[in-house]
């Protein structure tokens, strides 16, 4: 696949490709619709502080870890059509409250509930991988990704102006919260209507069981229980930091820490309800996989994504008090880090289809991203400025091309389950981003690059002991077992048992 052929409109997969990334550039403009506006509500609702604001700032994520692990479930059952369709219509719910919220709770619960809608991102993973062969598969991932991914900046540049000059007053900031919502109803009904799961001839191929992922051997069972842990102590982390802001009670707190541990056991409950039986019974050779490939490309996650969210927060400030500049000049070579996402996550997924082995580019990509942020935490006011800036976009370079090289294998590792492995990846990164911000509390910026710099080391660790480079990783088709194939025949496609895929030229 080459760059020339995302402009060939007339192909109907591409047609799904762009279709798909505007719906995850419409998630992220949502989600990341308050952050521009803040100080306006602060002035305007008069009753809002910043104490307030930095509550809605932890319930802006609180949902999307366990929304992530749920969708991706749910995605695999349903297929990506229905799930992200509804996902879009569901959430302009609670960004109308949050937008005409009168009072503390209105807009409270209507944060944490919108923010579910960071689990879009792991609809597009499979829709893409149903539509795009495994020797094209990382670059497309990769422009799904990189452009959708850009609606948190596009939201920082236009709901502003929108907001106070575009509509003004004082209820502006108001409608153009509002106005996102009503894009994210009317393009969830437009989305139902304009795209398919599969090409023509080829069938979706759906999970056993889709409440709980399926493994393939009792140690990976016992590893999937405990890689389960973190999404939900991740959640206990930001319990405690709500509970650090003094607006809430300790023992709301505590009744959330009870909550979790039963949720927590719950989920051990369902993933051994679905997986002992299929264990005891024998998975066929051909049908295994090993777990540990689902691992190593969850701490990958955790340390790009999770490292990307976390310094995009912290880098204004950073370049402002290091080299006594204004709010606006470090503002804007602090967005230089997001913005470089528009082509280095595609970069990231092309070198990996084009490189002959996706094991070797994520190793590349991690070993980057451990020098590129060892080099930051070096930083100081005497170095020059210009210095400064090339080492930070050559970071985001590696940071943000992991990440396309991360979502170049994941369709890979076993396909009827790509929904749950990309939900608990993507899980990780917003696991990662919790728990960077949570260090930095605590850290100097310069030894925060360190420490970031050391979670890249340990996952690069991880992608070379663990990581295998995947079955047909640049085939024309994925590769079926004897059990994809029996479920193809049970659905009664009428097909021959290997699916026929439109496929793109490379």
């Amino acid at each position: 696949m080459k760059v020339a052929d995302l402009f060939r409109f007339r192909n109907e997969e591409m047609k799904m490709l762009h279709l798909t990334m505007i719906a995850f550039f419409i998630t992220f403009v949502t989600w990341f619709n308050m952050a521009p506006l803040a100080t306006t509500m602060i002035s305007e609702t008069g009753f809002l502080t910043q104490e307030h604001l930095a509550v809605f700032a932890i319930m802006n994520v609180a949902l999307t870890v366990p929304a992530r692990v749920i969708i991706g479930s749910l995605l695999d059952r349903f297929g990506p059509r229905i799930v992200f369709s509804i996902l879009l219509v569901v959430m302009s719910i609670p960004t109308f409250i949050f937008a005409f919220g009168t009072s503390w709770a209105q807009l409270a619960v209507s944060r944490l509930l919108l923010s579910c809608i960071g689990a879009g991102f792991v609809i597009g993973i499979r829709m893409v991988s149903e539509w795009f062969p495994p020797k094209s598969i990382g670059f497309a991932e990769g422009f799904y990704a990189g452009w959708g991914n850009f609606g948190s900046a596009f939201a920082a540049m236009t709901l502003p102006w929108i907001a106070l000059s575009l509509i003004g007053g004082e209820n502006g900031w108001r409608y153009a919260i509002a106005l996102t919502g009503v894009i994210c109803l009317l393009y969830g009904l437009l989305y139902f209507m304009l795209v398919k799961d599969t090409p023509e001839g080829k069938t979706y191929i759906r999970p056993k069981r889709s409440s709980a992922m399926e493994v393939s051997s009792w140690g990976d069972l016992v590893q999937l229980i405990l890689w389960t842990f973190p999404l939900v102590g991740v959640l206990g982390l930001l319990a405690w930091k709500l509970g650090n802001t003094q607006m809430v009670s300790g023992s709301f707190v505590n009744v959330i820490f009870v909550v979790l541990a039963l949720v927590f056991v719950y989920q051990v409950v369902k993933i051994v309800q679905v997986n002992v039986p299929i264990l005891r019974k024998g998975v066929p050779k051909d049908d295994r996989y090993n777990f540990k490939n689902v691992a190593a490309l969850n701490t990958t996650y955790f340390a790009n994504f999770g490292a990307e969210l976390a310094v995009v927060s912290m880098l204004p400030m950073f370049f402002q008090t290091t080299f006594a500049l204004s709010p606006t000049a470090a503002g804007l070579i602090a967005s230089s880090f997001a913005f470089v996402n528009l082509f280095a996550r595609p970069l990231g997924g092309y070198l990996s289809d084009k490189l002959n082995n996706r094991k070797r580019v994520m190793l590349f990509y991690m070993a980057g991203i451990t020098i590129g942020f060892l080099c930051m935490g070096l930083i100081q006011s005497g170095w020059p400025l210009i210095l400064a800036v090339a080492i930070t976009i050559l970071t985001s370079v590696f940071v943000q091309g992991a990440e396309g090289s991360t979502f170049a294998i994941i369709p890979m590792v076993k396909k009827r389950i790509t929904g749950q492995v990309a939900g608990m990846a993507g899980a990780y990164g917003n696991v990662g981003s919790v728990t960077y911000l949570t260090v930095l509390t605590f850290v100097s910026p310069q030894l925060f690059f360190f420490i970031l710099a050391g979670g890249a080391l340990i996952s690069l660790i991880c992608c070379w002991t663990m990581l295998e480079e995947p079955n047909n990783a640049f085939a024309d088709e994925y590769e079926l077992s004897s059990v994809d194939q029996e479920m193809i025949g049970s659905q009664g496609s009428g097909q021959e048992l290997k699916p026929q895929m439109t496929t793109v030229k490379s």
